[in-house]
């Protein structure tokens, strides 16, 4: 079965780029601008994982994060933070508030992006 992941990033080449070598690994992608639309598309198409900026037009990342978490339909979906916020207090609260791992932008390429997803859908374990 195919996997589908949720890019909520407001960035659009950023979103764009991941989306595009996603989809070439045979992973469906669903794009969403901000943390309202993100939750939206969430609840509507369950993703496999949520990639989550935290720096989104209206409510924060860490908005998102905390009601996906809160909703009993969405709480098992893993959620993979995507941020240039690199302070040690943003990862901790991310992944406090159910993340299952922080990516900060500058410190990965497009391909350990992937390949970070792709470990994550593939692992025998929900999160």
């Amino acid at each position: 079965m195919k996997k589908k992941v949720l890019i909520i990033e407001d960035e659009k080449d950023l979103r764009f780029f991941i989306a595009k070598a996603l989809k070439e690994e045979g992973i469906e992608v669903i794009e969403a601008f901000d943390g309202e639309e993100g939750i939206e598309k969430a609840k509507k198409e369950k993703p496999d994982l949520i990639l989550l900026d935290l720096l989104l037009p209206g409510i924060s990342g860490y908005e998102v994060l905390t009601r996906i978490k809160k909703d009993p339909e969405l709480e098992t979906i893993p959620v993979l933070i995507l941020s240039n916020l690199g302070q040690r207090e943003e990862v901790e609260k991310g992944l406090k508030l159910g993340a299952i791992d922080y990516l900060i932008k500058a410190n990965f390429t497009l391909k350990e992006i992937v390949e970070r997803i792709k470990k994550i859908l593939t692992a025998p374990n929900k999160y």
